[in-house]
């Protein structure tokens, strides 16, 4: 199941204007039903110029990745940084995904995040954000779009965990020559 079609389950899955970063976005519900979604190809792809099926869907495409150090983000109560007794909460991204379309010489990239708020000893229900960085590289490592976001998560009342999803599309130039899996989109909660 596609990335659009699994989540149209729940949202639609509409295109959206990008801003003069490249980036658009849409809100899902915090609480999404469980949905696999395969891998994408990634060993001895085509050259960019021949991945695009006639529908124009890539048949690889670029990276969608958090590092391990950044796809955590843990906060303690003030003045007790790095006690594990003072853990507010512990935000995390669990899954990613990704699709693309080749069009003229532009990639675009709709690809999605999703992870949880765990509540620490000193959490409590309510409403959390965790702030989001993204940017995108190209095939020789250059940096060519950035964003920054917030992601709003709510802990219901008597529970630990609440759940957060966003979706996201992107457009990046591709180089003549140049392997769509080398670019990468970096996802981080800082």
């Amino acid at each position: 199941m596609t990335l659009c079609a699994g989540l149209a389950l729940v949202s639609g899955c509409g295109g959206g204007g990008g801003g003069t970063t490249g980036f658009s976005s849409e809100r899902l519900p915090d609480r999404l039903p469980t949905i696999d979604l395969p891998s994408l190809p990634s060993s001895d792809p085509a050259p960019a110029s021949t991945t695009a099926s006639a529908d124009g869907r890539a048949s690889s495409c670029p990276q969608v990745v958090a590092w391990p150090n950044e796809k955590l983000r843990t906060v303690y109560q003030g003045g007790h940084d790095g006690e594990a007794d003072f853990i507010v909460y512990r935000g995390e991204i669990t899954k990613l995904s990704r699709e693309c379309q080749l069009s003229g010489g532009r990639v675009l990239v709709k690809y999605g995040y999703a992870g949880r708020v765990l509540l620490g000893p000193k959490g409590h229900a309510g409403s959390y954000s965790l702030p989001v960085s993204v940017k995108a590289t190209d095939a020789y490592k250059a940096q060519i779009a950035q964003d920054r976001m917030s992601v709003r998560v709510t802990v219901p009342a008597d529970q630990t965990v609440g759940y957060f999803s966003m979706v996201r599309q992107i457009s990046l130039p591709v180089r003549p020559g140049t392997r769509l899996e080398d670019y990468k989109i970096f996802v981080a909660l800082k």
